[in-house]
């Protein structure tokens, strides 16, 4: 915990043009598959933030040759495989990165140990070692799974899973395992999850089947695949391009347009939702990148009104939620969230987080295991507080959005772990107009 200090003050519209970030998912598994992969795989696009080049950094421990070519440009040139570390993997905040590196590193012979910062040693590691046990991983390490851990890997066998919650994380360590398992894996998902990895393995030249039954969505990754090196393109991150959507949504003026978001229908939850608010958002110049869908949107200052986000849209846009219930706290009635306890196990509690902010800041908010209801007014938030962020970047951002748009300014501690995601967040908010400074 540092003493710094970001404060968001009202009074500006925000107009302009600007480009949401690489896509984190894709930027962590673009750069461990092609550490994956045979030959060279080139990345445009990809996401610099910290959690991305720990993942990185943690690639070249395992072996691969990594450079940064330019802004957003890299190369990675793979041997087909991973080699044993000779330092400790410190993957810092990401827990994408480490839950997915784990899957990779258990499809080798060979033994790992993983670290990271306070907050990601303080989360739950074993619903991705569960599944890694019974293909035949083995791991020490502090109780419940949490790091530091060694894992040892190698000689798996194959398993059908079915995932306890919606997990794109579980999902895809348990692919990247099998891609080394005796016969391959199944995994069954209750509701579908982002699925990133699977259009990624396609790209890298692995055959994945996806057929969807009554009660669950089955991937099956056979057994003897190999990865090739290819050009990767990262999209924009719709968690990312949600803070000035809504930053836009909810400030008297504004209009403001993000270029190439992902709008894969499993990430794109927070857009559908919006606009059942009644948001002024439109999407333009729909293509394809990399095998994802994108489009530009752009965003009008809006009278939102409150509404019930369906519990089964909550994997579609998990990260989201916290500056969802900023616009909600905007909106005219009642916005009800529910099935979103995953929110607990995030970087930190973003449910009471979130309550403790928006109650600070004077917003009618009830906190419940699983969900969040706002009862917004119609009219801006008194704001007039400093937020206790916990180091969660989402945490900090949303509720500087939301003193862009309060009555009075508000101001979050620990503001540097915003880098973690999003580190160029306070530039883009300038060029837009937004008043945030130190």
């Amino acid at each position: 915990m540092t003493d710094a200090v970001l404060t968001a003050r009202p009074g500006h519209a925000l107009v302009g043009r600007a480009r949401a970030p690489g896509d984190k998912s894709m930027s962590h598994r673009a750069l461990l598959l092609g550490a994956l992969a045979k030959g060279v795989t080139e990345i445009e696009g990809l996401l610099e933030g910290e959690d991305v080049l720990n993942t990185a950094k943690a690639m070249r421990g395992f072996g691969a040759t990594v450079d940064q070519l330019g802004e957003g440009r890299w190369r990675v040139e793979g041997q087909g495989g991973f080699s044993e570390p000779s330092d400790v993997i410190d993957c810092g905040n990401a827990g994408t990165g480490v839950r997915l590196i784990m899957g990779a590193a258990a499809g080798f012979d060979l033994s790992t140990t993983f670290t990271g910062d306070a907050s990601l040693r303080g989360r739950p590691m074993g619903r991705v070692l569960t599944p890694l046990g019974l293909m035949g991983a083995s791991w020490m390490g502090r109780s419940g799974g949490r790091l530091p851990l060694t894992l040892k890997g190698g000689n798996l066998k194959s398993i059908a899973y079915r995932l306890p919650m919606a997990s794109a994380q579980v999902k895809s360590a348990v692919l990247l395992a099998g891609l080394h398992a005796e016969d391959g894996v199944e995994v069954q998902e209750p509701e579908p999850t982002r699925d990133h990895t699977e259009r990624m393995l396609r790209a890298f030249g692995v055959s994945v089947d996806v057929t969807d039954t009554p009660d669950a969505r089955i991937v099956r990754l056979g057994a003897g695949q190999s990865l090739t090196g290819t050009r990767v393109r990262a999209p924009g991150d719709p968690s990312s391009a949600a803070f000035p959507i809504v930053a836009a949504l909810i400030t008297p003026g504004s209009r403001v347009t993000i270029e190439g978001v992902m709008l894969n229908p499993l990430r794109a939850g927070i857009f559908t939702t919006l606009q059942e608010m009644g948001a002024d958002l439109t999407i333009e110049n729909l293509r394809e990148e990399s095998g994802e869908p994108v489009g530009d949107l752009t965003a009008c200052y809006s009278a939102l009104k409150g509404v019930e986000v369906p519990a089964e849209r909550a994997p579609a846009m998990i990260d989201e939620y916290p500056i969802l219930a900023v616009a909600a706290a905007f909106a005219t009635g009642t916005t009800i969230m529910r099935g979103i306890g995953e929110m607990r196990v995030k970087e930190s509690d973003r449910i009471a987080l979130m309550a403790n902010g928006l109650k600070a800041c004077g917003v009618d908010i009830e906190e419940e295991p699983e969900g969040m209801i706002v009862h917004g007014s119609g009219q801006p938030p008194k704001g007039a507080a400093r937020i206790t962020t916990k180091g969660d970047h989402r945490i900090a951002m949303s509720h500087l959005v939301l003193g862009l748009a309060a009555q009075s300014a508000v101001t979050v501690d620990e503001p540097e772990m915003i880098a973690t995601s999003f580190p160029t967040f306070h530039s883009l908010m300038a060029e837009l107009g937004a008043d945030i400074r130190a």
